[in-house]
């Protein structure tokens, strides 16, 4: 099944087309590309290199307790979304340090730019940790994903659950056409860290099976993809575990598939390594709700994957 991934892989770097991007950095794209997973054989998270799946678990739990601060993922030891938090933090006037203007792709082109931004970052995430106030003013991301998930504000002032309710759905009405959860809010996405990439997602029952299909409006394909296909996996899992169903297909539909122009490198190391078996994944029988779960009643058995390959983030 890991060859889905790594033929979108391939076609990127020999049919991608050149494009400018938000960040500045360019990279090849694609426009609208499927990839499809039998999570029946195996848990997807890729072998050709190493894929944190405690990040992974995290971010995904955090999603479904509906946070949006990063605090939550720091006690994790979870970094993926410090950047986006700080750059909000060095545009507002209560910062008080070096000039971090277009710091992202500064600290990708100055060594000594990078170190010093390596060090205002490690002291904004400390702080975060140890500040509960600072944390509330600059660690939240605003209405991202969590907060689409499980609060979705409705015009006359209350709130939607989606989460809650296609789980309900699931389980009394397994066969309707209504079991999507959207992320993308217009209104909200003008005050978002960063807009949803993976935007919206639909559930299918079928032979006591439940399958989910995902559609990525724009996807990191050497960074971000492995992640989202682990992580919907994993929440597929949960829900058809507290719905008492078997797990189907993941169903990946990608927008703007793009590779960037400085992970083309990567990409092909990654493509030279020959793929194994998918692990296994592991709940706790003794939880039997989505919203339950935490960091050790999910577990892998039998990754054995290649070393990681490191590539900068385009922020």
């Amino acid at each position: 099944m890991e060859q889905a991934y790594l033929d979108l892989g391939k076609k990127l770097l020999t049919e991608g087309h050149q494009k400018g991007d938000r960040t500045g950095t360019g990279t090849k794209s694609l426009f609208g590309y499927q990839m499809r997973f039998d999570l029946s054989e195996g848990f997807p998270l890729l072998t050709t290199k190493r894929v944190p799946f405690g990040l992974i678990k995290s971010e995904l739990l955090w999603f479904i307790k509906g946070d949006t601060n990063i605090r939550y993922l720091l006690q994790h030891n979870n970094h993926i979304w410090d950047e986006w938090a700080f750059e909000r933090y060095v545009q507002s006037e209560d910062y008080q340090g070096p000039d971090m203007t277009d710091f992202g792709r500064r600290a990708l082109q100055d060594e000594d730019f990078n170190q010093q931004y390596q060090k205002e970052l490690k002291a904004f995430c400390e702080k975060i940790v140890e500040d509960e106030a600072f944390a509330e003013k600059y660690g939240d991301l605003g209405n991202i994903y969590g907060s689409q998930w499980r609060h979705w504000e409705t015009k006359d002032g209350g709130f939607i659950d989606q989460l809650g309710d296609v789980i309900e759905m699931i389980k009394t009405n397994p066969n309707s056409r209504r079991l999507i959860i959207s992320a993308w809010n217009p209104e909200d996405v003008p005050s978002m860290a960063l807009p949803p990439c993976h935007t919206m997602f639909q559930f299918y029952v079928n032979d006591g099976k439940l399958s989910c299909q995902l559609y990525q409006r724009s996807a990191d394909v050497f960074l971000g993809v492995p992640f989202n296909i682990a992580s919907y996996a994993l929440l597929t899992h949960l829900i058809a575990h507290e719905t008492n169903l078997a797990v189907g297909d993941f169903v990946h539909t990608l927008g703007d598939a793009h590779l960037y122009s400085n992970h083309e490198e990567q990409m092909t190391e990654q493509l030279s390594r020959t793929p194994k078996a998918f692990p296994k994944l592991l709940l706790n029988q003794d939880k039997q709700s989505v919203f339950d779960f935490e960091m050790e009643d999910i577990k892998i058995e039998g990754y054995d994957p290649a070393p990681a390959i490191k590539a900068p983030v385009a922020v």
